[in-house]
């Protein structure tokens, strides 16, 4: 069986495409922290943001997080965020 290429669509999970764009920003946060060579009590002192959400990126627990408190993150760390939205025909819902 080939793949979708969103791996939370084909694990069946509820909302694929908002979870995939949230691991793409976690991973863009943590590709930012590793470049500055921060840790994440580091980070905090920059951004103010919780080290403790830090952890949480760091470790994939995303659940907290919303697509626009990651984008707000990666902001604070000095990353600028650009959207494209390409919109394809999906499964009916019916």
């Amino acid at each position: 069986m080939r793949g979708s290429g969103n791996v939370f669509r084909d694990l069946g999970h509820k909302s694929p495409d908002i979870e995939q764009f949230k691991a793409i920003l976690a991973a863009e946060i943590i590709k930012a922290l590793d470049r500055e060579g921060l840790t994440v009590r580091a980070a905090h002192a920059r951004t103010g943001i919780a080290a403790a959400d830090f952890s949480r990126i760091r470790n994939a627990d995303l659940e907290r997080f919303t697509v626009d408190r990651l984008m707000a993150v990666l902001n604070r760390l000095g990353s600028r965020v650009e959207v494209k939205v390409r919109v394809r025909p999906g499964e009916s819902a019916a």
